[in-house]
C-alpha cells in the first residue's frame, strides 16, 4: 500500500538528536572526562570494596558518555571542509575515543590516563571553536 502524497515528507533534516537543534559543544565530552578523572582519584584514595565497585561502574558509564559526545561531534558537526583544513582531526578523534575506551580511561583507574583524554579533548575543542568563529 502506498501512502497518499500528502503524507510524504518534502524536506529531510538530519541532526545528532531527533530535533535538529544545532547545539554542539565539546564541553559535554570534557565534563564527562573530568568525572572519569575524579572517579579515578577517588578510587585510588579509597579501599572500601563496595565503593570501588560502584566507582568502576560509574567510571565506565561516564567513559561511554565521553565517547558518545565525541562521536556526535566527529560524525555530525565536523564536515569535509573541516577535515581538509585540519588534517589531523580524524586522528585526534580516533585517539580521544580510544583514550575513553577499554584501552584508555575506561580500562584503568590511573588518573594520568584521564589527563591524556582531557588533553585530546582540549585539542579537539580548540579546533571546534576555530570552526565556529569561521
Amino acid at each position: 500500500m502506498r501512502l497518499p502524497r500528502i503524507f510524504t515528507p518534502r524536506v529531510t533534516a538530519s541532526a545528532h538528536c531527533d530535533l535538529p537543534c544545532g547545539v554542539y559543544d565539546p564541553a559535554q565530552a570534557r565534563i564527562e572526562a573530568e568525572s572519569v578523572k575524579a572517579i579515578c582519584e577517588k578510587y585510588q584514595a579509597n579501599t572500601d570494596p563496595e565503593f570501588r565497585t560502584r566507582a568502576l561502574i560509574i567510571k565506565e558509564q561516564r567513559s561511554d558518555l565521553v565517547k558518545h559526545h565525541l562521536w556526535v561531534l566527529w560524525t555530525d558537526y565536523f564536515k569535509p571542509a573541516h577535515f581538509e583544513k585540519y588534517p589531523n582531526l580524524h586522528a585526534l578523534f580516533n585517539e580521544a575515543t580510544k583514550l575513553a575506551g577499554a584501552s584508555g580511561a575506561k580500562g584503568t583507574v590511573d588518573p594520568a590516563k584521564a589527563d591524556e583524554l582531557l588533553q585530546k579533548i582540549d585539542e579537539i575543542s580548540k579546533i571546534f571553536w576555530e570552526t565556529k568563529q569561521a
